[in-house]
C-alpha cells in the first residue's frame, strides 16, 4: 500500500486535494488529514498558493502574455492556464475560457472526447474536450503534489499513491468511465471513485470522531443535500443496528439534475442586466458570458462577507472601446436573496413536482439544464419517488436530519430555507449536522474513506447507487412500422458492491458479431428489490430510464462470419472504480467479449 492516501474533489467550480500520511500517526490512531495548498498563477508573472484550484482553463491567444509569464514552480504548458488567473482573466475574455467541464463530462448529447470547449468559441481558438479539460485540472494537482510533497522521491509521487476521486452520486457509468479516463490521462492509475455526498458525510464522520453516535440513532434517515457548481445531488443514508453497533447504509440517490451554481450565476446575470439601459439585449454574446462570470465573483464576495450590501459587477466594452466602454453596475444583497431564495429555493408542498419544459434563458451555453430551477421542488420529487422503494408508510420519506454540501450552501439564508421547507413537510424540526469547510469537505471526506478502506474508520454501506439493465430485443413477427418490444434484463442490482462479479442467470442470448450493433442500457434509482437476472417486460419512465446506448462492432473471427449470432451467457463486473463491465461468454467455445460502459473491447 502507498504511503499516502489522497482525496481529490474534481469540482465543477473548484478542485481540492487532501491527504493523510500513513507513516505519520501513532499506533492505533488515524493519521491526520490535511489539505494541500495549491500553487497557481494568480496574476501575470505572479504565483501564489490557494486552498482550492478553480476549475477554469484559459486558452491564451498567441503571444498574449510575455514569455514565462504563466510559468509555475514546474514548467506549465504555454497554451493553457489553470486556476485563479484563468478564472479572473477569462471573465474578461470568455471566448477563451473553459468552465463547467464537469457538467459537459456528463452531457450525453455531445461527444465528450471531441474538442468542443469553450462552447461557441471563435474559430481561431484551439478548443479542448471535456475530458482534456478535466485532465488539465488533475495534471495541475499532480504537479503541485509532486513539487510540494514528493520532491525527488519517485515512490511518493502522486502517480504512485492511492487516490480517491469524487464524482456526483448521480453520474451514470459513462460519466464515471470518462472521469477515470481523464485521471489515467493525467498519470493517475490507482484511482477509486467515490460519490460526493458520501464523501461529505465521511468528512462529517471524521470531524465528529467517536461522538458521531451521539448525534444519530437507530431508525434515523439522514439527507445529504449537495448543491454544487453544476449539479444538485440528493442522497439518503439510513441508521440501523448490527450486532449492537450502529451501521450506516446509503439507501437512495437522486437522478442527475444539472442545476447548481452555474444556473444561479446566469439568473443573477439576467437580474443585473435588467438594471442596464438596454438590458440583456444590449450585450453581445461574449459580454453575456462575461456578465455571468462577473456575477459569480460578486456573489462569492457577498457570501464571504455577510456585512456587505453590494458588490461591483463590470463587463468589458466592445471594439475599440474595450476599456473605456466597460459596463459597470452592482449586485445588491437584496437582488441576491430574491433571485436565489425565491427563484431556486421557494417554499413548496411535499407533493409538488418540478415543472416541465425548457427555459429559453438557460439554453444559451449549450448545457441541458433542468427546466425548473427550484431545488426545493426537485427535492420534493426525490423524497416522493423514494417512498415506495423504501416501503414508507407515507407518500414521501421524511429525513430526520440534513447535512449540507456544496459551495451554494455557504449562504446561511439558503441553508435556513431548506431546513424550513423540510420541517414544513415533516411537521417537525429537521436539524442540520455541522458541516466542515464546504470548499474542502469532499476532498477531506474522500481521504477519510481511503483510510476506511484500510480498516481505519466507519464505513457507509451501499454499493452501486442504481440498478443496471441491458435491453433485450424480443423475438416477434415483423410488422411494418412496429418496433419489436424491448425487455430489460437486470445485470447489476442496486447495492452490488464495487469489485464484485456475478453470473447473470437465465437463458442463452444471441450476440451479433462482425457488424455494427447497438447495445441499449437502462438504469433505475428506485427498483432496489430487483435481483440479477430479473427481466422487466414493462416499466414506467419514472422508475427506469434509458441510458446512453453503445455502438460496437465485435470481433467475428475464430469461426464466425460477419453478422453471425453467437450464443452467449452474461457475466457482470462492477470494478473497484465503480464502472460496469459486461462480459459475453460464448457457450460454444472459449471466446468472450467485453462491453465496458463507454469503452468497448473484444477479447479471445
Amino acid at each position: 500500500m502507498s504511503r499516502y492516501v489522497v482525496g481529490i474533489d474534481l469540482g465543477t467550480t473548484n478542485c481540492a486535494l487532501a491527504y493523510a500520511d500513513t507513516k505519520d500517526s501513532a499506533p492505533g490512531s488515524n493519521p491526520t488529514i490535511q489539505a494541500l495548498a495549491l500553487p497557481q498563477v494568480v496574476g501575470v508573472s505572479e504565483v501564489a498558493e490557494r486552498s482550492v484550484l478553480p476549475s477554469f482553463l484559459y486558452l491564451p491567444a498567441s503571444k498574449e502574455f510575455p514569455a514565462a509569464a504563466m510559468d509555475l514552480p514546474w514548467k506549465s504548458p504555454a497554451e493553457q492556464v489553470v486556476g485563479s488567473f484563468a478564472r479572473e482573466h477569462g471573465a474578461k475574455v470568455p471566448g477563451r475560457l473553459v468552465s463547467s467541464a464537469k457538467s459537459w463530462l456528463s452531457h450525453s448529447g455531445v461527444d465528450r472526447r471531441s474538442a468542443i470547449l469553450p462552447w461557441n468559441a471563435a474559430s481561431d481558438v484551439s478548443k479542448v474536450s471535456p475530458v482534456e479539460a478535466s485532465t488539465a485540472y488533475l495534471a495541475h494537482l499532480r504537479d503541485a503534489w509532486n513539487a510540494r510533497i514528493a520532491g525527488k522521491s519517485v515512490e511518493d509521487r502522486l502517480e504512485n499513491q492511492d487516490v480517491l476521486l469524487t464524482v456526483p452520486a448521480s453520474f451514470d457509468a459513462a460519466a464515471r468511465d470518462l472521469t477515470v479516463e481523464a485521471a489515467r490521462a493525467a498519470g493517475l492509475e490507482n484511482v477509486t471513485l467515490l460519490e460526493e455526498p458520501q464523501a461529505a458525510f465521511y468528512s462529517w464522520l471524521s470531524a465528529a470522531g467517536d461522538s458521531w453516535r451521539k448525534h444519530v440513532k437507530v431508525g434515523d434517515l439522514l439527507l445529504v443535500c449537495d448543491v454544487g457548481g453544476g449539479t444538485s445531488d440528493f442522497t439518503l443514508i439510513s441508521v440501523s443496528e448490527q450486532s449492537g453497533d450502529l451501521e450506516l447504509t446509503r439507501v437512495a440517490v437522486g437522478e442527475h439534475i444539472l442545476l447548481g451554481g452555474d444556473n444561479m450565476d446566469l439568473a443573477l446575470a439576467y437580474a443585473v442586466a435588467a438594471t442596464l439601459p438596454n438590458g440583456m439585449d444590449g450585450l453581445d454574446s461574449t459580454q453575456k458570458v462575461g456578465l455571468g462570470h462577473a456575477c459569480r465573483a460578486a456573489k462569492e464576495l457577498l457570501f464571504a462577507d455577510p456585512g456587505k450590501t453590494s458588490a461591483p459587477v463590470a463587463v468589458l466594452g466592445r471594439g475599440s472601446k474595450v476599456i473605456g466602454g466597460s459596463i459597470k453596475t452592482e449586485l445588491t444583497r437584496e437582488t441576491l436573496n430574491v433571485v436565489l431564495l425565491d427563484g431556486f429555493f421557494p417554499p413548496c408542498e411535499i407533493g409538488d413536482a418540478p415543472t416541465r419544459g425548457r427555459r429559453v434563458g438557460l439554453t444559451e451555453i449549450g448545457l441541458p439544464y433542468a427546466a425548473d430551477p427550484a431545488v426545493t421542488r426537485h427535492l420534493a420529487r426525490f423524497l416522493n419517488r423514494q417512498a415506495g422503494s423504501l416501503h414508507s408508510a407515507t407518500s414521501a420519506v421524511h429525513p430526520t436530519a440534513v447535512l449540507f454540501n456544496g459551495g451554494v450552501f455557504k449562504a446561511q439564508e439558503l441553508r435556513s430555507r431548506v431546513i424550513d421547507v423540510l420541517g414544513s413537510w415533516a411537521g417537525r424540526s429537521v436539524p442540520s449536522l455541522d458541516s466542515r469547510d464546504l470548499d474542502l469537505a469532499v476532498a477531506h471526506g474522500a481521504t477519510y474513506y481511503g483510510l476506511v478502506r484500510r480498516g481505519k474508520g466507519v464505513r457507509i454501506r451501499g454499493g452501486v447507487p442504481r440498478a443496471y439493465y441491458v435491453g433485450i430485443e424480443t423475438s416477434a413477427l415483423a410488422v411494418p412500422g412496429v418496433t419489436p418490444p424491448l425487455k430489460a434484463l437486470c445485470v447489476v442490482p442496486m447495492g452490488m458492491e464495487e469489485g464484485t462479479k456475478t453470473d447473470v442467470p437465465g437463458p442463452e442470448f444471441g450476440l451479433v458479431v462482425g457488424e455494427q450493433t447497438e447495445f441499449r442500457f437502462l438504469g433505475s434509482t428506485t427498483r432496489r428489490d430487483d435481483k440479477v437476472g430479473t427481466v422487466l417486460e414493462r416499466w414506467s419512465a419514472e422508475e427506469v430510464q434509458e441510458l446512453d446506448p453503445l455502438e460496437a462492432t465485435l470481433d467475428s473471427s475464430h469461426g464466425s462470419s460477419e453478422g453471425d449470432t453467437v450464443p452467449v451467457r452474461l457475466h457482470a463486473h462492477v470494478t473497484e472504480v465503480g464502472t460496469l463491465d459486461l462480459w459475453c461468454q460464448s457457450t460454444r467455445d472459449d471466446r468472450r467479449w467485453k462491453l465496458e460502459y463507454n469503452v468497448r473491447e473484444s477479447s479471445d
